[in-house]
């Protein structure tokens, strides 16, 4: 959307006034008895109040109405956005999803709520400790509705279409090769611009961060400056018909009513707040001498575990860069991994499985399931010339890698219909190379 502006930088103390109300944050403190322009303080916590100063989280904002005014929330259907990971039996296989279908504005209306679909997930909202994978697949924008997730934190990850999101704090525009993150408690209603669709990542109990960075040093990876917050932006809106509210509550959906926008965030401060970033910023670090640095190196964020070094989730990308290795079998290796990975693909083709491994599909190799380079590949890079080359060109595959044991919902292994039940079949063909007569060259 032409005209936007944002805040830079990562969990910095952002403020911010909508410009046609100049003076509406109140001066050296939170809560004055009267807010300028009448209007009321509500602060919105993301961390206990008692957290260490550097995990504190939280963002004053300053509303023409209190979120508190509405009616009271009742159940609603909650269609395939579920917490029940019991649904069906456990399935330790490699699992492959072909492109997840986008419904047809002309056969059905569906906004990004109505289009919430659950993958696969583990852990329990109620004790604050777990992860759910989701996609949606919608045709059309929110008209007098909002989302709240009082579960946890999304990450949502376009892959076909942009996204306007409007927030309490401002509207974000999202397109396919950018990610936007939406924290725990905060509105937020989702226009498009046509058959849309996308990955989410949500994390119970932890909020995303930047990862450290070690040896590599200061710079390098995500750089906190290429985050962007939007600026506050308001509407005074009435809504007789009724404005619907709509909370993700214990992995389930409730609904209420009020009669206003929920969009009246005149100003606002804090370090709580949604945020974007472009996948292009990235740095990454590779390889220059010859075998694979662990993936772990191309990680955008992390959601932190109480383990040191290990992750309720990760969000790791495989951008495009250049491949130098020496006497290196360059892609992917072959894996048995302590982590759960879930990868998706926004454009291009996947280094590793070219064939099958498309747009808008996923695939799931669970906890020290074996998984790696299809035959072809294998046979390929196995000759190939060690030259300096492009790899991933055009492309950008992620990954969503968790500590927990994920279980597969029922719409993620059935009702879907798009589970590819051929995927085992890439890597039949590989054969053995096996030469007991084998001697090394003589230097």
């Amino acid at each position: 959307m032409a005209g936007l502006k944002y805040l830079t930088g990562f969990e910095n103390e952002f403020s911010s006034e909508d410009p046609r109300c100049p003076g509406s944050l109140p001066e050296g403190q939170n809560s004055p008895q009267v807010c300028p322009y009448g209007l009321y303080a509500e602060q919105l916590s993301g961390s206990a109040f008692t957290c260490p100063r550097p995990a504190n989280k939280r963002s004053w904002l300053y509303r023409i109405l209190p979120s508190v005014k509405h009616k009271p929330f009742t159940a609603v259907p909650c269609g395939n956005l579920t917490e029940n990971w019991n649904e069906v039996e456990p399935d330790p296989n490699q699992l492959r999803w072909l492109p997840f279908i986008i419904p047809k504005s002309t056969e059905k209306k569906v906004d990004f709520v109505a289009g919430l679909h659950t993958i696969c997930g583990a852990g329990d909202a109620k004790t604050r400790n777990g992860i759910g994978i989701h996609v949606y697949a919608c045709n059309t924008s929110m008209v007098d509705r909002c989302f709240n997730n009082s579960d946890g934190d999304f990450l949502i990850v376009p892959q076909q279409g942009e996204v306007l999101i409007t927030t309490e704090f401002g509207k974000m525009m999202v397109e396919p090769n950018e990610i936007c993150v939406i924290q725990q408690g905060m509105r937020f209603s989702v226009d498009v611009f046509g058959e849309t669709r996308g990955y989410i990542l949500e994390v119970y109990g932890a909020h995303f961060e930047l990862p450290d960075l070690g040896p590599i040093g200061a710079n390098g990876l995500a750089n906190p400056r290429d985050f962007l917050c939007p600026v506050a932006w308001y509407e005074d809106r009435k809504v007789p018909s009724g404005y619907t509210v709509i909370n993700k509550y214990q992995g389930k959906l409730f609904a209420c009513q009020q009669d206003f926008s929920p969009f009246n965030v005149v100003a606002w401060h804090g370090n709580y707040t949604p945020y974007k970033y472009n996948l292009k910023n990235f740095m990454a670090i590779n390889c220059v001498a010859f075998d694979h640095a662990d993936p772990s190196i191309f990680t955008v964020l992390t959601a932190k575990s109480t383990k040191p070094g290990v992750a309720i989730a990760d969000f790791v990308i495989f951008p495009p860069r250049w491949g130098v290795a020496d006497n290196t079998f360059r892609p992917p290796y072959y894996h048995r991994n302590c982590m759960s990975e879930f990868m998706g693909l926004i454009k291009g083709h996947y280094e590793a499985k070219e064939e099958g491994f498309l747009p808008g599909g996923g695939s799931l190799h669970s906890m020290m399931t074996p998984h790696g380079p299809d035959a072809d590949c294998f046979e390929k890079n196995s000759t190939a010339e060690l030259k300096p080359e492009r790899v991933a060109e055009g492309t950008m595959a992620f990954m969503f890698e968790s500590s927990f044991s994920m279980a597969v919902t029922k719409w993620g292994l059935q009702t879907c219909q798009r589970l590819d039940k051929t995927y085992y079949q890439c890597w039949e063909p590989l054969r053995s190379h096996f030469n007991p007569n084998w001697k090394p060259r003589k230097q």
